[in-house]
């Protein structure tokens, strides 16, 4: 979800600098560098084949990140963003803390270790990031209104 950012000039890279200094912003951005420090550890390991799943969340990242910073999310409203973002870390956070468990037990070279323990990071702020997504989404919830059944 897209946290209340101040309305700049409508300069691009003043929206993107505003919009970092949020509390989304800086998920997005420790995500998006958290991504690239294990794409660059299993690229020297000898076992690269993780590199998917690390290439992937940093692209998401980077495209929600530029999406909610020039509030592209305003503008497209038949997508659900909400609960788009709520999918993407939910299911991040999952696939980063199996690759990390199998990377662990599969006793790889030092950046193979390295590239696991950053993702078990990784996945634990995306389970952040899915969880902080999951209370603004239940608290914009509005219950639907009943009508009273008296006369029937």
């Amino acid at each position: 979800m897209s946290d209340p950012a101040p309305q700049g000039n409508g300069n691009f890279m003043s929206e993107v600098i505003s919009y970092s200094k949020t509390r989304k912003g800086i998920l997005f951005v420790t995500e998006a560098v958290l991504c690239l420090i294990i794409v660059i550890c299993f690229a020297a390991s000898r076992t690269p084949g993780y590199l998917g799943l690390a290439i992937t969340e940093l692209v998401f990242c980077i495209v929600f990140f530029v999406i909610f910073a020039v509030h592209f999310n305003q503008q497209l409203s038949f997508i659900h963003w909400g609960w788009t973002d709520f999918l993407r870390a939910a299911i991040g956070c999952l696939l980063f803390i199996i690759t990390s468990i199998i990377s662990l037990i599969n006793h790889g070279d030092g950046s193979a270790i390295a590239g696991a323990v950053f993702g078990l990071i990784a996945g634990i702020l995306f389970g952040y990031d899915a969880y902080n997504t999951f209370a603004q989404l239940r608290r914009k919830h509005q219950p639907a209104a009943t009508e009273t059944t008296d006369d029937v």
